[in-house]
């Protein structure tokens, strides 16, 4: 029991805010994926077939269409997700006499003199010690933005964010976008993969190839990620249940 205390006053959380010098470099480093990407699809692959004619020309509007499609709504959720406020607790909040029935007449600090004591005669009413203040439902402190942030799923190092309230939308629309392109991506450099290992040698240079294998293994993992990880059909049944 003692040990419990030590450690929970010891707050190992607050190492936590060390993510927020992350910022910077998460961005750069998910744009630097895009870049491969684009380099090995577009530059490498499909763009060159544009000016071949014939089947070798549709073949890859069926590719670059789409593709450019996916990435420019990828890039505006993404970007979406990282600027937009996931909500906070406003100024001076509390709670209502009955959250429950939507009532909001607020309620003076004196009716919860017992809530930092654990008062169980108050067991809807939560509050903040590191914030100082009250918090509704479903609210969580964020240890990395050090704020208490207003249905929190979780703080995501790649978006640099917190996905809450406000941004969720948008994060699952990210997470959709990033499932299309990268099954697309996927599947347009398979047939180049399997050539290579087929035949021993497909056109191009080392440098080329390198990078078309390594958009392919990214592609590859990233589409895992957003299956197995992330969980896109969980959290469209957490968002469509509000």
């Amino acid at each position: 029991m003692q040990t419990s205390k030590a450690i929970m006053a010891w707050n190992v959380f607050r190492f936590c805010t060390a993510l927020r010098g992350l910022g910077s470099i998460m961005i750069l480093l998910v744009l630097g994926v895009v870049g491969v990407t684009y380099y090995a699809v577009v530059l490498m692959n499909y763009g060159p077939l544009l000016i071949d004619g014939g089947l070798h020309t549709l073949a890859s509007l069926a590719v670059l269409i789409p593709f450019h499609g996916l990435l420019a709504m990828l890039l505006w959720s993404y970007f979406s997700v990282v600027v937009t406020d996931p909500g906070s607790v406003p100024p001076n909040w509390r709670p209502a006499i009955d959250e429950e029935s939507g009532e909001a007449d607020p309620l003076n600090m004196s009716q919860y003199s017992g809530i930092q004591t654990g008062d169980p005669s108050h067991p809807k009413v939560r509050f903040c010690r590191k914030c100082d203040q009250f918090k509704p439902a479903r609210c969580h402190h964020c240890s990395v933005c050090g704020r208490c942030v207003l249905k929190m799923d979780h703080h995501c190092v790649w978006v640099v964010n917190c996905v809450g309230a406000l941004n969720y939308k948008y994060f699952l629309l990210f997470l959709f976008y990033t499932f299309l392109e990268t099954t697309l991506v996927t599947v347009s450099l398979l047939p180049q993969f399997i050539a290579f290992f087929d035949d021993g040698e497909i056109p191009g240079t080392p440098s080329s190839l390198a990078t078309t294998f390594l958009a392919f293994g990214i592609d590859l993992l990233e589409l895992g990620i957003c299956i197995e990880c992330y969980g896109i059909p969980y959290h469209a049944h957490i968002f469509g249940g509000g």
